[in-house]
């Protein structure tokens, strides 16, 4: 799973109300040929991630090349079962990635289109947000 090595600040805000409006950044394909593109805002953890990258190697038979896009830099605290108020934030338990609608999240090269599709299909179902399937060749 993806996790920071090194981090300013242990615990964070969780930046509810800021997070809003549609991805500037990281929303073209660069590397590959075929991608898979948010189309809602979520908080995607580095499990969700991870079970996504599997259900797609898995479906290529580990032919062709994924890159990741995103990185869970953002902690999530979250305070035991039945601890009264006052004592202090949570402890970590996960690391997300915030994904604005947008953002691409997967690339894949080096297999055909229809493959893809289907690879980066399997891997929508695993993430909590609306996802789309582009391809480099019809932007182009």
């Amino acid at each position: 799973m993806l996790i920071p090595k090194k981090l300013k600040y242990r615990k964070s805000h969780r930046l509810r109300g800021a997070f809003k409006g549609v991805a500037q950044k990281g929303n073209k394909i660069a590397f590959g040929s075929y991608a898979i593109k948010a189309q809602t805002m979520a908080e995607i953890t580095s499990r969700q991630i991870e079970a996504a990258r599997r259900a797609m190697t898995r479906y290529i038979k580990r032919g062709g090349k994924i890159w990741i896009r995103i990185f869970p830099h953002q902690p999530i605290t979250q305070k035991a079962a039945e601890v009264p108020m006052g004592s202090g934030k949570g402890n970590v338990e996960k690391y997300v990635s915030l994904v604005k609608p947008g953002t691409v999240i997967f690339e894949m090269e080096g297999i055909d289109e229809q493959t893809a599709r289907e690879a980066m299909r399997l891997a929508g179902h695993k993430l909590p947000c609306k996802t789309k399937f582009i391809s480099s060749h019809d932007i182009n």
